[in-house]
Parts: structure tokens; sequence; C-alpha cells
């Protein structure tokens, strides 16, 4: 119910043109960025918590990337890592020990430095967690064992093994620096964004729990990434982010001018976008595809040949082909195309409902009078959950659920917000099958989907969920440690070929398409950019007069 009153309540003040438009503010007529005016940014699900580890989920993330700086930016172009907090860095030859020089004169906005103490704190957190204050670990920093801070602007890290892909961990969404006092706060009381202090160009000034987030940028703001042709503060005042969860009420508010920027544009709008010249941005999230993934532990998807003979009855060109544009391509392995340590495994993803049929006659499951297989009294019957965060998830497993049931298997679809939702997708008897996707622009991207430690989609014995009875694959985690740990270049990009090629060997997960981040904006507003996994930063972007 109260999700409904937010969606009602920010639809009827939409309707009624009630926000605060960008055509409030004064703009130069000149082409060059200026400086000026409030970005009304809408956004389609509220943030759940800014401990910077938890960014990511979209929505924490778009905040988070306003109001906090990293140590290093990862060009999204290029993926190569270049100095922004850190001016410079070096590492021993086993990548067990990490030194960063950093910039002087940073500060977080209630004026304490950011200074080697600071960061040391930050890192000591995030690869340790805190217990006390219900702090996880990042899943993007493994095999973390203290830091040491060398002056006021030198700090080093040392790891327990080697620790290839901290570097790149260093410039995710998980590792934003802030203050030595948001770190005294318990996690649920992070979820409160007035509570987050970070060092970026934008500072929380508003909060209305649920419904909105008013970021004003800081004047002093004078440290961004060095390679940006943004220097200094932000163009924009401020930015208002409003949660729309209606599709239709958020690419209505923005071609009717009531807002100037959207997330999660659902790909049968981006046509009417494109029409009236408002621009799509399709920022690639260059990680784990939009997949289905089985839990083992279950005894309907224990058996290889089940799980084969689904992978192989799910047509995931039909889908895209039916539900999406061309921003959503078709996937051909675990990872996207542009994810680094991609492998093409089409051949392995082919749509067979024959080869199905017969992998499910195999394994004992025969048809029954209503045309779903059974075996042993039970019916071939396995339940999911609908991924609110992944783009039109329920028409996409609705498909898929039609495909399954030629070949005489079915699909049930349970509602995302369902209050049993959380519980539900720990346990292996009640969700035997489960929505994954994870953006990462590194190799490390797989194991944090995959190791029982991490996100753990396919449920282990050992892992987060303390209802696994049996399952765990000890080959599949030994190559995800092996991926994080691999010093060489070579052999790391070589060790994610080959978990790529374990998982679908196994058909643990079926890949279906790789998922951008879908934006769209007003013809007036410009520079906005995107990370290497796609969240907006807002940093560069302006108003134009219109």
């Amino acid at each position: 119910m109260h999700i409904l009153r937010r969606k009602n309540a920010v639809t009827r003040a939409l309707a009624l043109g009630v926000l605060i438009t960008s055509s409030s503010a004064v703009f130069a007529a000149d082409p060059t960025p200026v400086q000026g005016g409030t970005l009304v940014y809408l956004e389609q699900q509220a943030h759940t918590n800014l401990y910077p580890p938890a960014g990511g989920f979209y929505p924490n993330g778009g905040i988070l990337n306003q109001i906090t700086d990293k140590l290093t930016y990862q060009n999204p172009k290029t993926l190569e890592v270049e100095p922004w907090i850190a001016e410079s860095w070096s590492f021993n030859a086993d990548k067990t020990e990490y030194t960063f020089k950093l910039r002087p004169g940073v500060t977080f906005s209630d004026g304490t430095p950011l200074d080697a103490n600071a960061v040391a704190k930050n890192f000591d957190t995030y690869g340790l967690g805190n217990k006390e204050r219900h702090l996880p670990v990042s899943e993007v920093i493994n095999n973390y064992d203290h830091s040491e801070v060398i002056d006021p602007l030198t700090v080093k890290f040392y790891f327990k093994k080697s620790s290839p892909g901290f570097l790149q961990g260093t410039a995710t969404i998980g590792s934003g620096l802030v203050s030595l006092s948001t770190l005294d706060r318990n996690f649920d009381a992070l979820g409160d964004a007035t509570h987050i202090i970070g060092s970026g160009p934008f500072v929380v000034s508003k909060e209305t729990l649920g419904r909105e987030v008013d970021l004003t940028a800081r004047k002093d703001y004078n440290w961004g990434p060095k390679n940006l042709k943004q220097q200094g503060r932000a163009n924009l005042d401020g930015i208002k982010v409003i949660v729309t969860g209606e599709d239709s009420v958020r690419i209505g508010a923005l071609l009717a001018g009531q807002a100037d920027f959207i997330r999660q544009v659902q790909a049968y709008d981006e046509k009417q976008a494109k029409d009236q010249n408002f621009p799509i941005y399709a920022a690639p999230t260059k990680g784990v595809n939009d997949s289905i993934s089985f839990r083992p532990d279950n005894a309907l998807v224990s058996d290889l040949k089940v799980r084969q003979a689904l992978l192989h009855a799910t047509n995931s060109k039909q889908v895209v082909d039916t539900l999406f544009s061309p921003n959503y391509p078709q996937a051909t392995s675990v990872i996207a195309k542009t994810a680094a340590g991609y492998v093409d495994l089409s051949n392995k993803l082919t749509y067979d409902p024959t080869l199905s049929k017969k992998l499910l006659d195999e394994a004992g499951w025969k048809p029954g009078p209503n045309g779903l297989r059974q075996k042993d009294g039970k019916t071939l019957s396995l339940t999911i959950y609908e991924s609110l965060p992944q783009p039109q998830n329920k028409e996409v497993l609705q498909l898929v659920s039609q495909q399954w049931n030629q070949v005489g298997a079915k699909l049930n679809i349970l509602a995302g917000d369902a209050g049993s939702r959380v519980a539900d997708n720990l346990d292996p008897e009640k969700t035997p099958a489960n929505v994954v996707e994870v953006g990462r622009a590194d190799p490390d991207v797989i194991k944090s989907s995959f190791y029982p430690t991490n996100r753990d989609a396919l449920l282990q014995k050992g892992g987060l969920s303390s209802k696994v009875k049996s399952f765990r694959d000890d080959k599949l985690n030994d190559l995800l440690v092996a991926i994080s740990a691999e010093v060489d270049p070579k052999k790391r990009l070589a060790l994610a070929g080959d978990v790529q090629n374990y998982l679908l060997d196994q058909a643990y997960v079926i890949p279906i398409f790789e998922e951008p981040q879908v934006f769209a904006g007003a013809p007036y507003f410009k520079g906005v950019s995107f990370e290497a996994v796609g969240r907006p930063s807002f940093y560069g972007a302006w108003l134009e007069k219109h």
C-alpha cells in the first residue's frame, strides 16, 4: 500500500505540473557549458541503502555517483584506470601490496580531510566489514588484510594473497569514499541519504524518504578526475531525484517538459522519444548478462540433464526480438561481449526443443495427462520471482514460461514486490530458479555473482543461505577464486573463459540478453556521462536555454 501511495503521489504531481522544471532557471544562449539550473531526474525505484558497497543496486549507485569520489577513475571507453583522488600508485609483482599517493587539499563536505587516514578507514571497512555496525564486506575487494598510513597523503594496502582486481575495484561505485562519521553509523542508518558525507561534486541537501532526494552543487569542489574536460565545481546548481515507478509516467513527464532526464526507458518507449528528438542513452553494464540461474540443491534441477533441457528450451532470440530494441543484444555467453574476458559460447546456447525433450526423457521426466512432465509423483514445475530492477523482467519470464511449456515444464512467476520474496529467494526448495545480472568491468564480476560468500546466485552450502542442504561445487569455486588471485593478465582472462564454459557445461545459468542501462534526456540537457558500467555522472552535465 505504501508503494502504491508513493507512485500515485508522484503521478499526480507530474500530471498537475507541480514539479520544479529546469525551464525556471536562467541559462546562457552560448552552446558551451554554463552554470545554473536544477536537473529533474526521474528514477524508477527508491534507493535502499547508500553504504557504498551497496551501490551495485542502480538507484543507490545513481546517487552515490554524484556525492562520492573514488581513489581512481576507470575510463568508460578504454577501461584504463586513471588518477582521481589518488595522483599515482604502485604495486608489487604479486599484487599483494598497493601504495597510493593522494591529492592534497581534498575534503569531505563536512570539512574533514580526505587524507590517508580516511582512505585507510574506508578500505579497512570495505575489505573486512564491521560486524558491530553490520557493515558488510564489499564484493569488489578480494583477499584484503589491512592498511597502513605511511604519511598524511600516502596509504598502503596489504592482501593475504594476490588481488589483481583491486586497482580496478578502487574505481567502482562500491569504493566511493565517505567521511569517518559516515562509517561510524550502523548499516540501517545509511538508508538515510542525508547521513552520507562524501567528497563529491554534489551534497545531499534534503530527502523525502522513498520519494525524493535533493542534491546541491558543492561550490568549492575542485578535484574531479584529472583527465576529464570538466574541472572545478559542477555546472548544475542542483538535482532533484524523484522516484517515479510507472514507466509511462516517466516517459510522459520527459516528453511533456516536466522532467529533464529519466532512467529505465523501456524498449517500447524508445521510438516515441527518438521521434521527438529526445536522445536515448544505452550504457552497457559490461558484466554478467541478464540470466536465469538454477539452485541445484532443489531436486527438480539437481539433474544436469534437466538443467540442460531447460537451457535448450529457452529461445533468447525470440525474447530479444519480441520485447527489446537493438540496445539489448542477445546473450552469447555468461558475460557481455563488452566484458573483460568474454568468450563467444553461442554454440552452447542453442534453442533446440527436440534435444530438450530427449534430455527430459532420459532424465525420467515423462509427459503427464496435462502435458507437463512428471517423475516419481512430482511435476516439473519451477517457481521464480520477478526481478523489478531488470527491464521488462515479468514479460521476459512469461515468454520463457511459454517456451518451457512446449517441452513439458512449467515456470511459475511470482510478483517482485511480494513480502516473502527475500526469504523465499534464500530457500532453494521454494525458488529453484532466480534472476541474475551484475555490472562490473573486470573479470571478478563472475566471482561476484556466483561465489558463495558474494551474491551466491546458485545458493551453495556455506553461502548466504542456511536452507541449503548439500549442494556445493568446489571446482566452480576454485575457478572463481583463481580469477580473483591470478596476477598474469592473460592467464586471468583465460580463467574467465574457463569459468564461462564451466557454468554453461553445467547449465547452471541461462543467459538471455546483455543488459544496458537505458536513459532518455531532453534535447536541451547536455554533457551527461556514464561510468564504466552505466551509472550516470552529472558532474559535467548542464542545461541549455530552451
